[in-house]
């Protein structure tokens, strides 16, 4: 059963060259993992959006999901911004088209 990772990112003004690259060094560490199939990051429009920057990725399973955060170099990347940007994933699956 494929999932789908919705992560929110809160970011303060002034810091989101800082979150985009972090974004960046985290997707280089999940793109290698078994399971990954795609992500895309969304920035908000409006620069008052709670959410200023947006992750969807799609990962062949919650289990391939689950070990590839649970890496050791997963865990040591994400270190650095979960304080200084505040994220809130969670996995979905599709109910309806």
């Amino acid at each position: 059963m494929s999932v789908t990772l919705i992560n929110v990112f809160e970011v303060k003004p002034g810091l989101e060259d800082e979150a985009l690259a972090y974004w960046e060094r985290c997707a280089a560490v999940l793109r290698k993992q078994p399971g990954f199939v795609s992500t895309r990051l969304h920035r908000a429009l409006r620069p008052d959006a709670r959410f200023a920057l947006v992750n969807v990725a799609e990962w062949e399973s919650p289990q391939r999901f689950e070990a590839a955060v649970s890496s050791r170099e997963f865990e040591a990347v994400a270190a650095e911004g979960t304080e200084k940007y505040p994220h809130f994933p969670a996995l979905y699956q599709v109910v309806r088209e």
